[in-house]
């Protein structure tokens, strides 16, 4: 039996969802694959849980009562008693974590992210990451940087490496915005009130101006970029920011409260529209000329991405092998359940390839 421990950073949406998911399949892992999954510390940016037996579905009342203040060394203190594969998980938005990958790797931790920071910071940050993991012999896992669970980044990755030149990656790659502008673009709802729902139901990022600003389509597109081989830097992209200027500034409070003010720039657009069409926010990755576009379009409702319903991503890859009919991923694009599971399934991914690894 193949132990694994794992330390969650983010008891949030989708931190929560995964405890809850791992807790539900543990059996099923056991049984069908000889892993054992065991959660052994928990952390939010307050408080830090380590228990060696793996916490259970009373886990939200032990992290109450046991856990403590957090200290940046509480995992590796834990971990250094432990010989059992480590993989520490990011279920944050937090740009604070994300510096601290190279110290989890020092650590000997196994990285499995949702969290699109790190990947999207320097070249040079991202180079040397890669640079340590090789060194450590220690996997880094991020499919749900991009298109929640649906298999984007691997195809990517899996494409460029089998020496596949790849000529551009286009669609709708947010499925908070698309949930919003599928929403926005047939029902007679004010703007606000749909962003509001899908930050409630789990769609949006804590702070809904990552997805309104074109930022996190903007990382999900440099993510890709990368796996392509560019050498590109996030300032290089062009990006439409959806949020009024005088909000872009504000505290995240602060735009919750004066949110119904981005209604009237929207509606003016929307009211433009033809009966043949809707609005979708689009990224473009134009391998070929090193060009990355964010941006709202009018698209025909006929059109692949004008027929998209509720948080579905889509993404059209242009290669060698694909350059006259793209190799087309659809699918729930967004969402705490499809995200968690995407992290659970990079860390199956990892522990079925390490046998037990013995720390010194």
């Amino acid at each position: 039996m193949n132990i694994i421990h794992i330390y969650l950073f983010g008891l949030g949406n989708v931190g929560s969802t995964l405890i809850k998911q791992i807790l539900e399949s543990q059996h099923f892992f056991k049984t069908h694959q000889g892993i054992e999954l065991k959660i052994v510390g928990l952390a939010n940016s307050r408080k830090v849980l380590t228990t060696a037996d793996g916490i259970g579905d009373d886990w939200e009342q032990e992290f109450a009562q046991k856990s403590i203040t957090r200290r940046s060394d509480a995992f590796y203190d834990f971990a250094s008693s432990y010989v059992e594969v480590r993989i520490a998980v990011d279920a944050t938005a937090s740009k604070e974590l994300s510096h601290f990958y190279p110290e989890l790797v020092e650590q000997g931790f196994h990285v499995v992210t949702a969290n699109k920071i790190a990947n999207t910071l320097s070249q040079e940050f991202y180079d040397n990451l890669r640079l340590l993991l090789r060194e450590r012999d220690l996997s880094f896992e991020y499919e749900t940087n991009v298109g929640a669970g649906l298999p984007i980044v691997d195809t990517i990755r899996n494409l460029h490496k089998s020496g596949e030149e790849i000529f551009a990656v286009n669609g709708v790659f947010s499925g908070s915005l698309g949930y919003i502008f599928n929403r926005f673009s047939e029902e007679e709802l004010p703007f606000s009130s749909i962003v509001l729902e899908a930050l409630k139901n789990g769609y949006t990022e804590p702070d809904p101006r990552e997805d309104l600003s074109g930022n996190d389509v903007a990382r999900k597109l440099l993510v890709l970029a990368r796996e392509t081989g560019l050498k590109i830097e996030f300032s290089d992209i062009t990006i439409e920011n959806l949020v009024i200027l005088d909000l872009q500034t504000a505290s995240a409070n602060q735009f919750i409260d004066r949110i119904t003010e981005l209604d009237k720039p929207l509606l003016h657009r929307k009211s433009l529209l033809q009966p043949d069409e809707v609005l979708r926010h689009l990224g473009k990755l134009d391998v070929v000329n090193k060009s990355l576009e964010v941006s709202l379009q009018v698209v025909k409702k006929d059109s692949p991405a004008g027929q998209l319903q509720g948080s579905d991503g889509f993404f059209e890859i242009y290669s060698e092998s694909y350059a006259s009919h793209p190799l087309v991923i659809k699918g729930a694009g967004a969402g705490k359940a499809v995200t968690a599971r995407g992290l659970l399934s990079d860390i199956i991914k990892i522990a079925k390839s390490c046998p037990i690894v013995i720390y010194k």
